[in-house]
Order: C-alpha cells, then sequence, then structure tokens
C-alpha cells in the first residue's frame, strides 16, 4: 500500500504570498513518523520559504520561520493546520 494523499491545497494570497499544504497518510507509522502522516506546509514567494511546517526523513516533526528551524510537536492534524494559519496570521500583521 503507499501513501494516501489526505490534503492537497495550493493559494496565491492578495499580497501575492503562497500558502501551500500537502499531508499525506502513510502506510503505517515510522519510527520518525509515529503518528503515520507526512506533511509539508509552506508560506512565501516563490523560493523564500517564511513559514513552514514539514517533517522530512531524518528531522521529524519540525517548523521553520523567518530562516529559523525548532522541533514542532505534533498533536494532530487540526492542531498542525491551526498553529500553521496562526503563524500566517502574525506574519500578515507584523510583516
Amino acid at each position: 500500500m503507499k501513501a494516501q494523499l489526505l490534503d492537497r491545497r495550493k493559494e496565491t494570497l492578495r499580497n501575492g504570498a503562497i500558502v501551500e499544504i500537502r499531508i499525506w497518510r502513510l502506510p503505517s507509522p515510522t519510527p520518525e513518523r509515529p503518528h503515520a502522516l507526512k506533511y509539508s506546509l509552506f508560506y512565501g514567494r516563490p523560493g523564500k520559504r517564511i513559514i513552514g511546517y514539514d517533517n522530512e526523513s531524518g528531522k521529524g516533526d519540525h517548523r521553520h520561520y523567518r530562516g529559523r528551524e525548532e522541533p514542532y510537536v505534533f498533536v494532530d492534524i487540526a492542531t498542525l493546520l491551526a498553529d500553521f494559519q496562526r503563524d500566517i496570521e502574525k506574519e500578515l500583521k507584523d510583516g
């Protein structure tokens, strides 16, 4: 069985920034992905990530924010999307 795509969206905001969300359910949990999900959430401009959440191989769950990378504690998909949206709203307000 291969990974199942759960969510894929891409939107260009009025300010020209891109929001892209991709979430897959994996066939089974792994040590790096015990929740059996692979995800990549991006906010930025072509060639420039401002905010990102992902769990690429070798790194586990983590968050990127303005060049910083830090661990992210994954709870569930709803919380992941809410945290991502909160960061985008903060960036739009402060940016």
